[in-house]
């Protein structure tokens, strides 16, 4: 069967550049393409956002180098958030697909469909999300990379090569890359399987295929100060000197349940995110222990509840039970 080379979709080019140093506040000199206007398919550009140094690198040489990028490390420390934030500055169109067990390889590829021509139902073959991304300059990105079923990882290793092609069997169709198509990928896990117990349904994935990535970066919790920089910033009720001192106890009772987790104590840990929701209750209910109690406390064994509720006096001086109670 004779394959045919699909012509090259019309998408723009970068026409500008921008200064890691003064967009990033990395002190490296380097310039890195990006677009002079905004999109659509743009993220929103959070102007508070603080960047791991080490991670945005790796991510900008995806971005500037047309390398294939992933990700990992514990959930909730900004993975995605991170590149989203990056193609923001660029103004580079980004995508994020969820790769889940129910993502399938139809959804990538694309499947015939019945369609209204000229009055007349006809049936005519529609791109999935891959070939669709892959022919513009679109920075895809999949998250739970390491969640994803066994055919469709085999179907992503065809385009993890920069230069690779990809062949559609069923249209008889070769389609090559734009120029600006960029591929990142978000994993809890490194493709070795879930060691922690934290991550059911994560898949060990083929090395060959863990090979073709040609950036692994580990984006895990932060320092404790850095940590208190990022969640302030997200907490405008509590950017004061008593507010600052509530989001450090924040963070450090967040800590303590990571320490408990390495030393097999706990089963459940505080991530970064959990700590901004926790923030976020906290205004609503005005409340710190409440808040703690109904964002993360509630969420973990049982049977753990008396070390929580002894880590959280240990740093607020004061009894969960007792700092909730209402009325």
């Amino acid at each position: 069967m004779k394959q045919e080379e699909s012509q090259q979709i019309n998408a723009p080019q970068p026409d500008t550049t921008v200064s890691v140093k003064e967009v990033f506040d990395i002190d490296v000199d380097m310039q890195v393409p990006a677009y002079s206007q905004t999109s659509e398919l743009v993220p929103d550009l959070d102007p508070d956002y603080l960047f791991d140094a080490r991670t945005t690198l790796a991510i900008l040489s995806g971005f500037a180098g047309d390398r294939r990028v992933l990700v990992t490390g514990f959930h909730g420390t900004g993975k995605s958030t991170h590149i989203e934030q990056v193609a923001a500055r660029l103004n580079w169109p980004c995508l994020r697909i969820n790769l889940d067990s129910h993502v399938s390889r139809i959804d990538l590829i694309g499947k015939d469909a019945i369609v209204l021509q000229d009055g007349k139902q006809v049936t005519e073959f529609q791109d999935g999300i891959l070939p669709w991304a892959y022919q513009r300059n679109v920075a895809l990105v999949f998250d739970e990379y390491d969640a994803g079923r066994p055919d469709v990882m085999f179907v992503i290793q065809r385009v993890l090569e920069s230069s690779g092609r990809l062949t559609l069997l069923d249209q008889s169709r070769v389609i090559r890359p734009h120029p600006c198509f960029r591929l990142f990928a978000t994993a809890n896990t490194v493709g070795l399987g879930d060691t922690t117990g934290l991550y059911h349904g994560t898949q060990q994935i083929n090395q060959a295929q863990m090979d073709r990535w040609s950036i692994t970066t580990v984006l895990n919790y932060l320092p404790e100060e850095k940590e208190v920089e990022i969640v302030l910033a997200k907490a405008p009720h509590l950017q004061n000197d008593e507010g600052r001192v509530t989001i450090e106890k924040m963070v450090a009772l967040a800590g303590l349940t990571r320490s408990a987790f390495r030393n097999g104590d706990l089963s459940t840990v505080m991530s970064p995110r959990t700590v901004l929701t926790w923030t976020q209750n906290s205004e609503f209910f005005a409340n710190i222990a409440l808040a703690f109690e109904l964002t993360f406390l509630n969420k973990c064994d049982p049977v753990e509840r008396d070390l929580l509720e002894e880590l959280y006096q240990r740093v607020f001086n004061e009894e969960v039970s007792e700092a909730a109670a209402i009325g």
